[in-house]
């Protein structure tokens, strides 16, 4: 294996490892932010236009981890028809995942902070 497929593998590990931490809290965030239930269709879609792609293609990965969030008491669930195809779940953000979300966010924030300063060789 050359230099650079090496580090083309350790990045896609990189990605795939700050991608598994980091989904469940921008799937809380997009659904706390919507007015409406969303079904995972419309959720994969906002994550591509405000993501900038960065989490572009990981559509069926949303899938278990909406379950995960579900069965965690976070969100909330129904099946409805729909007049183009097979019956669409549509997710909503529960009281209890509001609270999860805030905390999740001061965690993110502070983390990201964190990383930014090392990053940035800490304070002068």
């Amino acid at each position: 294996m050359s230099k650079v497929d090496d580090s083309n593998s350790q990045l896609k590990k990189f990605q795939k490892e700050l991608s598994s931490g980091t989904v469940s809290l921008v799937l809380l965030a997009v659904l706390g932010q919507s007015r409406q239930p969303m079904y995972g269709y419309q959720i994969a879609k906002r994550l591509e236009e405000e993501g900038e792609g960065v989490l572009a293609g990981k559509q069926s990965a949303l899938y278990p981890v909406l379950r995960n969030l579900e069965a965690a008491g976070l969100l909330a669930s129904e099946v409805e028809p729909s007049v183009s195809g097979p019956p669409r779940r549509y997710y909503r953000i529960t009281k209890p995942g509001r609270e999860v979300l805030r905390e999740w966010v001061a965690a993110w924030s502070a983390t990201r902070d964190c990383v930014d300063n090392v990053l940035q060789g800490g304070v002068s």
